[in-house]
């Protein structure tokens, strides 16, 4: 008995990375039981960190007196992208902010992390004690070419990459995270900013968004071409050519526009605004005062 206890805890060990959490019907389809899961959160091999939602303890630290690393956002999503297998991204304004373009925005009191999927995450998400709030959002309201993929089974600690950004399809990249240099998959600067757009003037502004817009200089064509012709929303694809005019970048000569589908008629954006001919949207009268 002590054996088969001993090897399961050793490939629980194996198989959850320290700090990262899993749910309890995660522990039971692998043969912990509610009872096993108790006696292991006795002993500090687990931690209940919400009702069935346990994490795995980092290791014996080098002073009594360290703590154990709080739990952060980061260890959740990480922990649904690849221990999980549950596929969600970070996106919108939390993408732009770790890539560093969105630095000069006012945040809110309660920071807030943009998390792209086609199903809601799982109700424990919300209630974890974090200083973050998640906010979902469905990801084939944008792009039809979804589920947004996996990083799949286990971490892998770095791995191959040796830069702190790789390239992904579909307009997806990943960062390392952390000291173990873990695996976060995020929206790249192009669909990011697109996804952005789709909450203005909701909850998103036009100043905001416009701020973002005026700063993004060195975006790439190629995967803009692609994520805007993929684009499902009308909306979303007319303010940004709008925007993209408006601050002149270069990239967007490279675009070929006749492959992107405006639509027909007129959208209402800014009650009381102006409309704008070329692309029939309404803006806001003066943007430059704030508006």
């Amino acid at each position: 008995m002590g054996m088969r206890t001993g090897s399961k805890l050793n490939r629980l060990q194996r198989d959850l990375p320290e700090g990262l959490v899993v749910d309890a019907n995660w522990l039971e389809r692998r043969g912990y039981s509610s009872s096993l899961r108790s006696k292991y959160a006795a002993h500090g091999w687990l931690e209940q960190v919400a009702r069935g939602v346990y994490r795995r303890p980092t290791a014996s630290l080098p002073s009594p007196n360290d703590k154990d690393e709080p739990l952060r956002w980061q260890h959740v999503v990480i922990s649904l992208q690849t221990v999980l297998e549950r596929p969600f991204i970070v996106g919108g304004r939390t993408a732009l902010e770790l890539q560093g373009f969105a630095h000069y925005l006012g945040a809110g009191e309660l920071r807030e992390v943009h998390l792209y999927g086609n199903e809601r995450p799982p109700a424990w998400v919300g209630k974890l004690k974090l200083e973050t709030k998640f906010v979902f959002h469905n990801a084939k309201k944008l792009f039809k070419n979804e589920a947004p993929g996996h990083v799949g089974p286990g971490v892998e600690r770095g791995g191959q990459q040796t830069s702190g950004t790789r390239s992904l399809g579909g307009g997806l990249v990943r960062q390392l995270w952390g000291q173990w240099e873990w695996p976060l998959t995020l929206s790249a600067p192009e669909r990011a900013i697109l996804e952005l757009l789709d909450e203005v003037p909701q909850r998103e502004t036009f100043h905001q968004a416009d701020m973002l817009m005026e700063g993004l200089r060195t975006l790439s064509p190629k995967r803009l071409q692609k994520l805007l012709v993929e684009c499902r929303s009308v909306k979303v694809k007319r303010l940004f050519l709008w925007f993209a005019e408006r601050h002149n970048h270069a990239w967007l000569k490279q675009l070929n526009r006749e492959a992107i589908n405006l639509g027909t008629g007129k959208r209402m954006l800014q009650r009381g605004g102006k409309l704008d001919p070329k692309f029939a949207i309404t803006v806001p009268e003066n943007l430059d005062a704030g508006g």
